[in-house]
């Protein structure tokens, strides 16, 4: 089915059959990760840029590798050795970016909405790669893809999600894709971190960690986000290991089948048990590692690459 976007800003805005196109995209991207020249010509001449507010490591990489696989040229902006520091404004820096002739803009920025004001002014292709606590939906689209890998499908399972939802940009994006999908999901956390007002995108909430395990399948782990916080949203971190830390032992409440997933970075013993991220369990590599193909499949779909040129 065709990809009738000009940018991708939020899995708020996909369909289903937009989904599924990325998705069976990707399953072709994920291919020429595996030989010996993992190169192909689909994107020669297009030019894309890395524009991140925030620091990472895994999306900005992800992006830059996927880029290169595709034959793109990708240039990596830094904020702090830019004309941002002189007090140039956003929308600026945008424009001029752009008058270089650039064919996509992939954008992190702290602020939520910074990526909506933006496509409002530029021409360019533009990627949400996360803003603020609003969404991040390649990080969404690589979970799906990597549940669909284990799983086979995706409607109908139940997938949890723990910790501080009310802060993070991939739970958001997970909620809205994962039920357009047709799973169920149910939220998990402390209540200050998981606010009722989510329950209007259709999903169940449960402030008991052992409860929510049981019968999921799929467990998705999300990090405490102490920078966002404006204030202490529970006693301690001490406090939150003991009841909202996925262990082995609480592990075995959810199916027998069931996988771990993380979007990272882990903060190992607080969010998981550094057991349980390593164990056979665990697809959080994987999501690394499915994170180029889905990428890759992104910026072939929205720069508009050839079919033929895929296999060659």
């Amino acid at each position: 089915m065709p990809f009738n976007h000009k940018h991708l800003l939020g899995t708020q805005f996909l369909s289903p059959s937009d989904i599924t196109t990325v998705l069976d995209t990707a399953e072709s991207m994920l291919e020429i990760s595996t030989r010996e020249i993992k190169k192909v010509p689909t994107l020669r001449g297009k030019t894309i840029i890395n524009l991140f507010f925030e620091p990472s490591t895994r999306t900005r990489s992800s992006f830059e590798m996927a880029a290169k696989r595709l034959s793109a040229d990708i240039i990596n902006f830094s904020k702090e050795t830019s004309s941002m520091v002189k007090k140039e404004s956003l929308k600026d820096t945008v424009l001029n970016l752009e008058a270089m002739n650039t064919d996509a803009l992939i954008i992190r920025h702290s602020s939520s909405g910074a990526l909506h004001f933006i496509s409002t002014f530029c021409k360019s292709h533009i990627i949400n790669a996360g803003d603020g606590a609003h969404e991040h939906p390649t990080q969404a689209l690589l979970d799906a893809f990597t549940i669909r890998q284990e799983k086979k499908n995706i409607e109908g399972l139940r997938i949890l999600i723990v910790g501080d939802i009310l802060h993070s940009r991939v739970a958001r994006s997970n909620i809205f894709l994962l039920k357009k999908l047709g799973a169920e999901v149910t939220l998990a956390g402390p209540p200050p971190l998981v606010p009722e007002e989510f329950k209007k995108f259709g999903v169940d909430i449960d402030f008991n960690l052992g409860r929510a395990l049981k019968g999921a399948d799929v467990v998705m782990m999300l990090r405490i986000q102490l920078e966002r916080q404006q204030k202490n949203l529970f006693p301690s971190i001490r406090e939150y290991r003991n009841l909202y830390s996925l262990t082995r032992k609480r592990f075995r409440s959810a199916k027998k089948n069931a996988i771990i997933m993380h979007p990272g970075p882990i903060n190992r013993g607080v969010e998981i048990s550094a057991d349980l991220a390593d164990s056979a369990k665990s697809l959080i590599l994987k999501q690394v590692e499915n994170g180029i193909a889905v990428r890759m499949a992104v910026l072939y779909l929205l720069l508009g690459g050839k079919e033929r040129e895929i296999t060659d």
